[in-house]
């Protein structure tokens, strides 16, 4: 039987599909069974080419044994959302900027079939589960891969955080960074937090640019269910799961828990973590 590999490409990166049909016909080459899955299927403005058959992820992941990622960072994490109660191994390929979630970049795509062989490694990763409550209801609720940010619109923000119920942090500020370890390199490190080892479990609460002196990052174990409060909202402020933007009204509670589910990445070649780290942060050697 074929090894089936599902390529997701974002269609804002890869135009045209230029590199995912460079990657289709490697795959074919080496006997696989291939399938078109884009990201943002049915977004105004998304032109495909013709003479395809493209398909939604949840008919495409039947049976597969990969999922090719065709992006960046956001990407896979707009993929790891759809996969949420699959795991099919996600293998990165990076069109963006920096990628650190991405193994491959545009050069590597015949590493592919490798992959596609079974060659990785698998990297489970924690996921969160996140919840907008207003008025005693939960109004919003979704996965993420990275973190999950409060922050003010053009203002400071009062923030009261809380592990199951316990104050850990208030102060008046930017905002705050709910980050799993896979996120501790993106946002969370940016404002000060810090790095973790991706295949951990942990809680990352990061203050952002807090008027405080004791507002520092704090590492939670990953059972604690985290809720942050704004009650003296003036103005506008958002919550944002891996990119993807809430309005918050005062008196809403968001709240973080560690996901019954996992994201996992297919791990291809030799370099750890921090490898990547000092790769795409700037070596000073």
């Amino acid at each position: 039987m074929k090894r089936k590999v599902v390529l997701c490409p974002n269609p804002y990166k890869d135009k045209d599909l230029e590199v995912t049909l460079e990657a289709r016909s490697l795959l074919l080459k080496a006997g696989m069974d291939v399938v078109i899955s884009p990201e943002f299927l049915g977004d105004e403005g998304i032109s495909l080419p013709e003479g395809l058959e493209y398909f939604e992820l949840a008919d495409a992941l039947d049976g597969a044994v990969l999922v090719v990622s065709l992006g960046g960072d956001g990407t896979i994490m707009h993929t790891a959302r759809r996969m949420v109660g699959y795991r099919v191994p996600i293998l990165g390929v990076n069109l963006g900027n920096v990628g650190f979630l991405s193994e491959l970049d545009r050069t590597d795509l015949a590493r592919l079939v490798t992959a596609a062989q079974g060659n990785f490694v698998p990297s489970p990763r924690m996921m969160l589960r996140v919840e907008l409550v207003r008025k005693g209801e939960v109004v919003f609720s979704s996965y993420a891969l990275n973190d999950a940010t409060v922050h003010g619109v053009m203002q400071i923000i009062h923030v009261v955080a809380c592990g199951d119920g316990r104050r850990i942090l208030e102060f008046n500020g930017d905002g705050i960074v709910i980050s799993s370890p896979t996120g501790s390199s993106a946002y969370s490190m940016s404002a000060g937090g810090p790095l973790v080892e991706p295949t951990v479990e942990n809680l990352i609460l990061t203050p952002i640019c807090p008027h405080a002196l004791l507002a520092r990052s704090c590492v939670l174990a990953p059972d604690r269910v985290i809720t942050v409060e704004l009650s003296r909202l003036r103005g506008r402020a958002m919550l944002s799961v891996d990119g993807v933007d809430i309005n918050i009204e005062e008196g809403d509670t968001v709240r973080v828990r560690k996901s019954g589910y996992q994201t996992m990445l297919a791990h291809v070649g030799s370099k750890s973590f921090y490898d990547i780290v000092f790769e795409k942060l700037g070596d000073t050697k």
